[in-house]
């Protein structure tokens, strides 16, 4: 399904159903087949996955789009309100999670709970040395940038530090397909380029929002990987420790990805939190 918004055409899956609704946010160059396999294990569950403008959508966003960390949340907060979901829980893993942290700090009333897993925090942003090297890849033409993209069609390059391996163990088969609309189409490398570049410019901008999360007075369950290489397992303590109704559980053998290393335990512990 697509849905025109203020930036642009959104792509989205919805399962329907009277069932709880849960919306998930993916992260910086992914899609929503992040969630596919979660989404399949949550069934009687409303789950809505939108692919946001975060380098592997498929939709050029229009040239005036506002593609800044806040100017995303803004979208997704549009999303919401023209899909008109009430009694949401925001899921949101990687820099998806950094998005869900700027609705909460919104205060957005149509969200009534939200999952943290394993995500951009504090002032781990750029997170890692995944994100680190695309913040500087941004500074290139996007010309150059996809030149440099190009790279990770070698499993080989994709299982670096630097790219996917230490974001997922056992992903690599979804990750190389989050890269085909980057490698494919001149306005989705524009539209990243803008969107790093945007990123960079604002690197304090999860340590403001932070300040404000203690107000976000609903239930929030923060998943972690312990094994972590990208986000440190010291944020997920830090993030549960601010919120008044946070909860912390920690996940074993995964890294960042979550949905993709440990999926049957995740998508468990998302179903007993909206149960609860």
């Amino acid at each position: 399904m697509e849905i025109e918004l203020g930036a642009g055409t959104v792509e989205y899956t919805d399962t329907g159903g009277p069932g709880p609704v849960l919306v998930f946010v993916h992260g910086l160059l992914m899609d929503g087949t992040l969630w596919d396999d979660t989404v399949a294990s949550l069934a009687g569950h409303r789950c809505v996955v939108p692919t946001l403008p975060l380098g592997a959508h498929r939709h050029p966003m229009r040239p005036d789009a506002d593609l800044s960390l806040p100017g995303i949340a803004a979208l997704l907060t549009e999303f919401l309100e023209r899909l008109d979901l009430r009694e949401v829980t925001l899921v949101g893993v990687d820099t998806g999670g950094a998005l869900v942290q700027l609705v909460m700090a919104d205060g957005d009333s149509r969200v009534n709970r939200v999952v943290l897993a394993s995500c951009d925090a504090f002032d781990n942003f750029p997170p890692g040395l995944t994100g680190k090297t695309l913040f500087l890849t941004g500074k290139l033409s996007p010309g150059l940038f996809g030149l440099f993209m190009q790279q990770l069609r070698l499993r080989a390059i994709r299982r670096l530090p630097i790219a996917f391996g230490w974001l997922t163990k056992r992903g690599d088969a979804v990750s190389a397909g989050w890269l085909r609309p980057l490698l494919s189409q001149a306005g989705i490398r524009r539209d990243a380029v803008r969107m790093l570049r945007a990123f960079a410019a604002t690197p304090r901008i999860l340590r403001e929002v932070a300040d404000r999360l203690p107000a976000f007075d609903r239930p929030a369950l923060v998943i972690w990987a312990s094994e972590d290489r990208v986000m440190p397992p010291e944020h997920g303590r830090r993030l549960a420790a601010l919120l008044p109704k946070g909860k912390l559980v920690e996940v074993a053998d995964s890294y960042t990805l979550l949905p993709l290393d440990q999926q049957a335990e995740f998508a468990r512990l998302v179903r007993e939190f909206t149960a609860g």
